[in-house]
């Protein structure tokens, strides 16, 4: 459970990326916070812009076509975009760790399993290499690794996939980090491996007291990990809360309908499954108003020409709709998302 102290604010970061076909809005005054001990879930479509948010954070976008033009990341109030590559340096590993979707991105094919993990306590941690070596034993143990002293002599490529994703954990959790960064880590698990992970996941935060940043477009995955929940859209946060408020209390229609898409095994035979029409804007060119107002059928007027401003629905849920205007009419989330709410706790 989190306390309130904020470990981490990202405050109205604007990122741009140059492109054969004009400049991409990546992220249009991204806002969120994480507190100390807490997990935060950011959810959203592909090109939502919640992967360059969280890469942003650990400065892993290296380009001359990137361009940071406006916003603030404070990571116990110092400001990451200010701080130089070797500061970032010492940050990385250390302080702020990353777990990716694919773990051949951060394993090295060539090296064992074993020297990899040992390389950062070595360096950061100053150890000698038997110490070392010990260390790295017990994070495999950690991470549910079989057979450790065996498994440290091996190379990435005779680990199955939810082995290598365990490896990778063992890596990003060495230093034992402040915060930890887990980027889609089971989209390419099978069932029963993504469970194991995502339950790994909680026990090393409720043992190490990490923090964590869960990025995912699996809201049933969000259900089972986050205190929180921020939804990204378009580059931008459209709302953010609580777990219980935002798969009880919704309040965006992008957010009815990433809970509407969901599968759900209890819903019955005769039961549609619910897709959200259209595709996302492009970002080279974002609309001037709300930019979900062309696949809602709740739009307004207004919703085409003016951005909704941010909404404050209790202390901790905000939601940037027009639908919450004082002047709006009423409308009532769809039926489907009522008769989902009593199975959200069986995910």
């Amino acid at each position: 459970m989190s306390n309130n102290r904020k470990i981490l604010e990202v405050k109205n970061l604007v990122v741009s990326f140059k492109t054969f076909s004009g400049k991409v809005q990546a992220a249009r005054g991204v806002n969120f916070y994480l507190n100390e001990g807490e997990t935060l879930a950011i959810v959203g479509e592909s090109g939502s812009g919640k992967t360059v948010a969280s890469l942003m954070l650990l400065r892993l976008i290296q380009s001359s076509q990137m361009k940071v033009e406006n916003g603030e990341i404070l990571f116990y109030g110092r400001d990451l975009l200010t701080l130089s590559e070797k500061e970032m340096q010492n940050i990385r590993g250390k302080d702020i760790a990353m777990i990716f979707q694919d773990p051949m991105v951060s394993l090295n094919p060539t090296m064992r399993i074993g020297n990899q993990i040992m390389e950062g306590l070595i360096k950061h941690k100053k150890l000698s290499t038997d110490e070392a070596k010990r260390k790295v034993i017990e994070l495999l143990i950690l991470v549910g690794i079989p057979n450790p002293e065996e498994r440290f002599k091996q190379y990435p490529f005779e680990f199955s996939g939810g082995m290598r994703q365990r490896a990778m954990i063992a890596m990003a959790i060495a230093m034992e980090p402040k915060l930890l960064i887990a980027d889609e880590p089971t989209t390419a698990l099978d069932v029963i491996t993504q469970a194991q992970i995502l339950e790994i996941i909680k026990n090393l935060q409720r043992t190490l007291k990490t923090s964590v940043i869960f990025i995912t477009h699996n809201l049933g995955v969000v259900a089972n990990v986050a205190d929180r929940v921020a939804v990204m859209y378009a580059g931008q946060v459209i709302e953010v809360g609580t777990l219980d408020e935002i798969f009880y209390n919704p309040q965006h229609p992008y957010t009815w309908g990433l809970l509407a898409s969901m599968p759900d095994m209890q819903i019955g035979k005769n039961q549609k499954l619910v897709a959200i029409p259209g595709s996302p804007p492009d970002l080279t060119n974002p609309p001037k108003g709300d930019a979900f107002a062309v696949r809602s059928k709740y739009a307004m007027k207004i919703d085409y020409e003016t951005p909704p401003p941010i909404f404050q629905v209790s202390d901790t849920h905000f939601v940037s709709s027009w639908l919450l205007h004082p002047n709006a009419p009423a409308v009532n989330p769809p039926e489907i998302i009522k008769q989902r709410y009593k199975n959200f706790n069986s995910l």
